[in-house]
């Protein structure tokens, strides 16, 4: 059992039945009153985003987690088959948990499984990835100056906005957190 004032971004707790990860808390002393600590909380299972307070003497469980490497191999209709960098053990999960982050995914892309007490329960990607422009409208001379962007889809079909200057062919380096155009690579 871990108390308010032991919370770090990351650590995931079970508050009310439900698993959640530490997105940001912010110890509050007000000048009246007592001391309360605010904090948004990610639910593991359903990614919605809470806003919840704190007394300072309240006890929640801390649940254990773990990363794993892993190598992207392929994917099913409904699942994502995944090969564990130490045992070579495949691992099979649904598309689902991956809603939002798969169209960044290439084949033998190495991913970090975490891990709630031994179950997996999310794929962490690297922070940046490499992917070739198969198909972006053509940039128009003089357009650049408003320093505007167009869509441009991807290798593995994501679609993201780049800058008027990048061509098809060309790999650009994209953040898989915001899904944005980072640079050339």
């Amino acid at each position: 059992m871990i108390s308010t004032n032991q919370f770090k971004v990351g650590m995931t707790i079970r508050y009310e039945g439900d698993t959640y990860r530490i997105a940001e808390f912010q110890h509050v002393k007000p000048g009246k009153g007592g001391a309360f600590v605010r904090t948004k909380l990610r639910n593991v299972s359903t990614g919605a985003l809470v806003d919840r307070t704190f007394r300072p003497e309240q006890k929640f469980e801390q649940l254990r987690t773990e990363s794993r490497p892993m190598t992207y191999l392929y994917d099913e209709p409904d699942q994502v088959v995944f090969m564990d960098a130490e045992s070579f053990e495949q691992l099979a999960l649904p598309k689902s948990l991956l809603e939002g982050r798969f169209d960044l995914m290439t084949i033998n892309m190495q991913v970090d499984v975490v891990y709630i007490d031994g179950e997996p329960f999310d794929v962490e990607l690297p922070t940046f990835v490499d992917l070739k422009i198969v198909e972006t409208a053509a940039g128009v001379r003089g357009d650049t100056v408003s320093g505007g962007s167009k869509e441009a889809v991807l290798e593995t079909g994501a679609s993201v906005q780049v800058p008027l200057f990048i061509e098809p062919g060309e790999v650009v380096r994209i953040d898989t957190r915001s899904r944005e155009y980072v640079t050339r690579a």
